[in-house]
């Protein structure tokens, strides 16, 4: 059941809606939108092989929000402020006929930055159909592209070849500027950081080094293991002269710097060391149909069940707007001994 006024209306005129703000003055901006719990990788920081085997219980199609579903919800995001659309998992590109989900949510409101973020082995013989049906960019994860390394922390799974590849069909196919996301580990990958942004400078990529989080209860994070952001540029930095970039809007996760010689410009996400809560603007939507505030949640709301229930698109949109409107989630500046040990859903459900 839908109503005639969607909150989306004034969105599909062109006319952005006003942003509503959370109990800490927040506005909401963003949505990304898991579409499955499923990934064909099994990176230790994420899905560890050794919790998320063979038998490991992922969800039954059933439970998954159909497309038209998530289309719908999307909509009264919009209407309630929403102006970017980011796509994710799990591994987005595992679920079917991915662009005809991209199609339905390009249609809501004209240029809506629709954007997807994948582990890119999978998205060479898809990023042309992706960018037809209205994908704007990508987001591509490559934690090293040496091919030790890359195996080691994508639990096996692929080879970096298969991720450049996607990342130039991305390319070729008007998805730019493409970024890269490199989660750095210390004693993993961090001995390559230098390398990886070698490797991309001048390409026209933006290169992102993102702080190991302690997302979920699953990865055995430990603080050892955090390479801080700043010790990051400082290595780039004294081999690579940066120099930094304001901030493109409130709420930008990754702090930039670009090369001063005009080589192009990195970012680093540093959720740890330089939290950035007060600044975050993001709701996230699970596979399951649950409305997350926070990264760091240990539940949600569950959205699933309205929809199916019969409710309106107004009733939808004030329950959305109620539940925006008391956030005041800040996990990484309250991060301690004991939060961090609390149940909290895992990465693989809310995609980042």
């Amino acid at each position: 059941m839908t109503s005639s006024s969607s909150p989306a209306a004034s969105d599909r005129r062109g006319t952005p809606a006003p942003s509503r703000s959370d109990a800490l003055g927040r506005p909401l901006r963003d949505l990304r939108i898991s579409v499955t719990d499923r990934c064909n990788f099994r990176c230790p920081y994420c899905m560890p092989a050794s919790v998320f085997g063979e038998g490991f219980p992922f969800l039954p199609r059933p439970e998954l929000l159909t497309f038209e579903e998530i289309t719908r919800l999307a909509g009264i995001f919009l209407g309630l402020g929403v102006r970017k659309i980011r796509i994710t998992g799990g591994e987005p590109l595992v679920r079917r006929d991915l662009p005809r989900l991209v199609a339905r949510l390009a249609s809501l409101a004209p240029g809506l930055d629709l954007a997807l973020t994948t582990n890119g082995s999978l998205l060479a013989p898809v990023a042309a159909p992706l960018a037809e049906a209205g994908l704007r960019r990508v987001t591509v994860s490559l934690d090293s592209h040496d091919a030790e390394v890359f195996r080691k922390m994508s639990g096996g799974h692929s080879d970096p070849r298969r991720v450049l590849d996607g990342i130039e069909a991305a390319e070729r196919a008007g998805l730019v500027p493409v970024k890269v996301n490199c989660v750095v580990q210390r004693g993993v990958n961090d001995h390559l950081v230098v390398e990886l942004a070698r490797r991309f400078r001048g390409t026209g990529r933006i290169l992102r080094f993102i702080e190991f989080m302690d997302v979920g209860t699953r990865n055995q994070w430990d603080l050892s293991q955090v390479v801080p952001a700043a010790e990051i540029v400082e290595r780039v930095d004294a081999e690579l002269p940066l120099e930094p970039v304001e901030p493109a809007y409130r709420g930008e996760v990754a702090r930039r710097y670009r090369y001063r010689d005009g080589g192009g410009e990195i970012g680093v996400i540093a959720s740890v060391t330089q939290p950035f809560c007060g600044d975050c603007t993001r709701a996230r939507l699970t596979a399951d149909g649950r409305l997350v505030t926070c990264l760091f949640a240990t539940e949600g709301t569950d959205l699933k069940a309205l929809l199916r229930g019969g409710i309106s698109d107004e009733a939808l949109g004030e329950r959305i707007a109620e539940v925006w409107s008391g956030r005041r989630d800040r996990y990484s500046e309250e991060r301690s001994r004991l939060s961090r040990e609390r149940p909290k859903l895992e990465m693989f459900q809310l995609g980042g």
